[in-house]
């Protein structure tokens, strides 16, 4: 798996157009919180419980129809959620796959709010709110 800053997904995403940009966070993260404009949305896990999605790499492999060699970017809310789904989509043989570094919303500053450090949304990138 490779990594890329947000500046660099957003970029990556532009210069490959068969990339397809996967949205990792639960369902109320990306309608309510907000979601970079164009990504798709799979969750990786779904409340109450957070268990893993145990269909996520076949609704990936379904959204790439099926060609596990087109690049996969995944972002959640910090870079974390999406490194393990990123393993799991690698063991399910895709080839190429790129995590966001910080997420959507950036690491947690010295106050314990995201946003104000770095991510997606920090960094000014396209992003809709639901």
């Amino acid at each position: 798996m490779k990594h890329l800053t947000p500046k660099e997904a957003h970029d990556f995403i532009h210069q490959n157009t068969d990339a397809v940009f996967v949205d990792v966070r639960s369902e109320i993260e990306f309608f309510y919180v907000g979601h970079p404009v164009g990504a798709e949305h799979i969750a990786w896990q779904e409340p109450p419980d957070w268990d893993v999605q145990p269909e996520f790499a076949s609704h990936v492999k379904a959204l790439v129809a099926g060609v596990k060699t087109r690049p996969v970017v995944l972002i959640c809310r910090s870079g974390k959620r999406s490194i393990d789904a990123g393993q799991v989509l690698e063991k399910a043989g895709f080839s190429d796959v790129y995590n966001v570094l910080h997420g959507f919303e950036g690491d947690l500053d010295e106050n314990f709010h995201r946003g104000r450090k770095n991510g997606w949304r920090f960094d000014g990138l396209p992003w809709a709110q639901m």
